[in-house]
C-alpha cells in the first residue's frame, strides 16, 4: 500500500459495533488506533493516537458525541485553534436514524458528515477514505432533509460561522447557493451547464476563499449567513 496507512478511532458505547466496524476497516488495511466507549474516551484516544478519522456515535454516556466532536475539532468552525483541536483529524458521525435531531448539531460542531449504523462494509470503507482525502460525506438527499427540518428553526444551534462573501464572484455565489440546497457536484454541473471538473474547481475556490474545511461548513454558512433560506414546507412526496 502506497503512503502512510489510514488511521482511525472508533467511538461507540456498543462493543459489538466497535468490533464489527474495526474488523471491516482492518480488512481493508485501515489501522484502528483505538476504540472508545464514550465521548471522553474518544477525546483521549484522539489526543494519544492522532488518527486521520474518527467514527463517532452520538448517544454515549459521560460525554456525548457532539461534545466530543467539539473538543476534538476545537473551535475550527470559527477559525480559531482550539486547545484540543487537531488539524487533519476528521469526524464522521454514526447514527441510527438519518434524521436524528442531533445530527445537525454534530455537523455544526465540525463533523465532516455522517453514516447510518446499518451502512454496508463497502460504503463504510469508502466513507472513511473519502473524508481522509479532505472531502465531506453528506448525501445530497440527506442534506436537503436536514435543512428542511432544522435550518428554519429559531432553536437550531448557531455556529458563529461568519465569513465575508464579497470576495466571491457571481458564479461562485451561484454555486454556493445551489450547493447549499443539497445538490451534488454532478447535479450542479447539469444545472449550470458546466463540466464536473469546472464545478469541482468552483467549489474548491469557494472553500479556499472562505477558509472553510469542506462543503458541510459551506452549507451551514450559506444558511446561517442568510445567503439562502428554506423555501416553503418540506417536500414529503
Amino acid at each position: 500500500m502506497n503512503g502512510p496507512a489510514l488511521r482511525a478511532v472508533i467511538a461507540d458505547d456498543q462493543a459489538l459495533v466497535r468490533t464489527g466496524f474495526g474488523m471491516i476497516l482492518a480488512a481493508d488495511g485501515i489501522e484502528v488506533t483505538a476504540e472508545a466507549a464514550d465521548g471522553a474516551e474518544a477525546v483521549d484516544a484522539v489526543r494519544r493516537t492522532r488518527p486521520d478519522v474518527v467514527l463517532m456515535d452520538i448517544r454515549m454516556p459521560r460525554m456525548d458525541g457532539i461534545e466530543a466532536t467539539r473538543r476534538i475539532l476545537g473551535s475550527s468552525l470559527e477559525g480559531a485553534d482550539g486547545a484540543e483541536g487537531y488539524q487533519g483529524t476528521r469526524v464522521i458521525i454514526l447514527t441510527t436514524y438519518d434524521l436524528d435531531h442531533y445530527v445537525y448539531a454534530a455537523l455544526t460542531a465540525g463533523a465532516s458528515g455522517f453514516l447510518l449504523k446499518d451502512v454496508t462494509p463497502e460504503h463504510l470503507v469508502a466513507a472513511v477514505r473519502l473524508v481522509r482525502s479532505g472531502d465531506a460525506l453528506l448525501a445530497p438527499t440527506i442534506t436537503r432533509r436536514l435543512i428542511e427540518r432544522f435550518a428554519h428553526r429559531q432553536e437550531s444551534p448557531r455556529t458563529g460561522l461568519h465569513r465575508d462573501l464579497s470576495g466571491l464572484t457571481p458564479r461562485e455565489l451561484e454555486v454556493l447557493r445551489l450547493l447549499a440546497t443539497g445538490l451534488s457536484n454532478a447535479e450542479l454541473a447539469d444545472r449550470l451547464f458546466l463540466s464536473p471538473t469546472t464545478v469541482k474547481t468552483h467549489v474548491g475556490r469557494i472553500l479556499s476563499k472562505l477558509d472553510l474545511r469542506d462543503r458541510v461548513q459551506a452549507v451551514v454558512l450559506a444558511y446561517e449567513s442568510g445567503l439562502i433560506s428554506p423555501q416553503g414546507p418540506p417536500d414529503t412526496g
